[in-house]
């Protein structure tokens, strides 16, 4: 693979983990309170992961301290204790509102580079018990090309300079970096979730939520590559909801969190039912689709060609996650609360989906393949 390619999906990558929502509403509902109320100091808490997190916890009973920079969703949550500072120690009052404090565990979905993780950490080590943080699958060498039954036991992803912090280039480096960093404050303490596409209702990349709203739209569609071509992803809600109870549990180990590989076709069969309009999908060959240009994750989202040199992407196992309590939703379920969620917005926004094909360039090469196949 091209490093143009990597560095693309490197900061594809980035751009999700960083992206923030206004989260209006609930995740799922928690069955019963947990048998203990843990204090939760939430690093973040206001993007797309935090917010359905947060909700689970207090669903669950728990107390939740929000420390954040005041800036994004201040009207969330406002019952919640927020304390105020910056995750980077150099700017401004940095970490100084947490000193002298206490919690039980801290989740960290808000850390990209190993300074600026290490620096939490090293604060926080001798003021909770366990230390969650919220990496990615990507960490691993050579995620992309494989293995088919990729381990928790795999290699980290390594650069020449490690204190590198140019995040949209190295992201999933970094954080192989930072899982080292906070595993250092606080050996025997923490657990490493890595999450791979993190989809459902208030994703705003879309890279999952293109599918259900392209198939809603009927009419003739692009179907990459074959129906049994693969995709993996994991529900923010079952996320969260794991991320919860392994604090639960006090389970400090590493995780893949990714539902199984699923048939991409199944995929849109489930988007093919939720929609009210009928789609004729056309299965165009992925070498066809990439000698014209279109390319997984760079312009087809949530898809891989299973003959391709990114086959191993999808295909991690979440085994270890799933005998430690990791609950997977339907797809179906997951498609229907994206598609509501996504109509509920304005229709400006509807207007402008941030992943997939555009109308004009899915016509066309819709168009070429017929004429290649005349």
């Amino acid at each position: 693979m091209s490093l143009d390619r990597r560095a693309f999906i490197a900061a594809s990558i980035a751009t999700a983990g960083l992206a923030g929502l206004t989260l209006s509403g609930r995740s799922s509902a928690a069955e019963g309170t947990a048998s203990r109320s843990l204090n939760i100091l939430m690093l973040g808490g206001t993007g797309f992961l935090g917010p359905h997190t947060v909700q689970y916890a207090l669903d669950r009973g728990h107390n939740v301290t929000l420390f954040n920079r005041g800036q994004t969703n201040t009207d969330m949550f406002p019952d919640l204790e927020r304390l105020v500072g910056n995750r980077d120690p150099q700017v401004d009052a940095g970490l100084s509102a947490l000193e002298g404090r206490q919690w039980d565990a801290v989740i960290d979905t808000s850390g990209y580079v190993p300074r600026i993780t290490g620096a939490s950490a090293s604060l926080l080590a001798d003021s909770v018990e366990q230390y969650l943080f919220v990496s990615t699958i990507c960490q691993y060498d050579n995620w992309l090309e494989g293995p088919s039954h990729g381990t928790e036991d795999r290699p980290r992803g390594r650069i020449e300079d490690p204190t590198s912090e140019d995040v949209p280039t190295f992201y999933c480096e970094l954080k192989a970096y930072a899982e080292e960093a906070v595993e250092a404050a606080m050996p025997g303490r923490v657990t490493q979730i890595r999450p791979g596409l993190i989809v459902g209702p208030r994703d705003r990349t879309d890279r999952f939520t293109y599918w259900p709203v392209r198939v809603g739209r009927g009419g003739e569609m692009l179907a990459p590559g074959k129906p049994t071509d693969l995709t993996q992803y994991i529900d923010v809600r079952d996320l969260a909801e794991f991320m919860v109870h392994c604090l639960e549990q006090n389970d400090t180990r590493e995780f893949n969190c990714v539902r199984p590989p699923m048939p991409f076709g199944e995929l849109l069969d489930a988007c093919a039912q939720a929609a009210t309009t009928p789609a004729n999908l056309n299965w165009v060959p992925a070498d066809f689709l990439d000698e014209h240009g279109a390319r997984a994750w760079q312009h087809i989202p949530a898809w891989v060609d299973v003959d391709g040199p990114m086959a191993g992407s999808y295909t991690w196992s979440p085994n270890r996650a799933l005998e430690a309590g990791l609950r997977i939703r339907p797809v179906l379920e997951t498609v229907r609360d994206t598609l509501a969620w996504f109509e509920s917005l304005p229709r400006e926004r509807q207007a402008s989906l941030n992943a997939g094909l555009s109308a004009e360039r899915e016509a066309e090469l819709l168009t070429l393949w017929r004429d290649a196949n005349a």
